[in-house]
């Protein structure tokens, strides 16, 4: 498996899509039944797979991702060839970023010696996706990018 087999609730949710899953190798609902109930390993491999692909699709349209937790913002774009990242540390321990009035103070103090910018950008390792799906593994959310973009033009005006 390359990735990880998606939640019960995941599969829940993508119930028809694993219906024409199996449909596409010509296995119906009747032999489904069997199959678990038959070779329950051959079933496990066919989540398997079926989550695999799933992930893939996913994963091959993912352009931002960002990890936030209290005192540490990780905002990341995906490119095809590289990963560009901008992470901030706040160094004011009463600050949480993860609640409204923790990032308002971060808004107004960020140029401030309270907070550290940096940015980096890092090529891919041999599979991109593999790349994207272990930031989302380490707690990252797909985003459609607006806070990457918020810091990159704040980050733009100071050239």
């Amino acid at each position: 498996m390359k990735y990880r087999r998606l939640t019960k609730e995941q599969l829940e949710e993508l119930h028809r899509e694993f219906i024409n899953f199996l449909a596409t190798q010509s296995i119906t609902a009747a032999e489904w039944e069997q199959i678990k109930s038959d070779s329950p390993a051959a079933a496990e491999e066919e989540i398997d797979i079926f989550s695999d692909l799933i992930w893939e699709g996913v994963l091959r349209k993912v352009e931002y991702l960002e990890n936030i937790s209290a005192d540490q913002m990780h905002l990341f774009r995906m490119t095809d060839k590289d990963m560009k990242l901008i992470a901030i540390r706040v160094h004011n321990p009463d600050v949480d970023l993860m609640t409204t009035g923790g990032f308002e103070w971060f808004k107004k103090h960020f140029m401030t010696d309270m907070v550290d910018i940096m940015t980096a950008t890092k090529t891919y390792f041999a599979d991109r996706n593999k790349d994207k799906f272990e930031l989302i593994e380490k707690g990252a959310v797909i985003t459609k990018g607006k806070l990457y973009h918020w810091f990159e033009e704040m980050m733009m005006g100071d050239e």
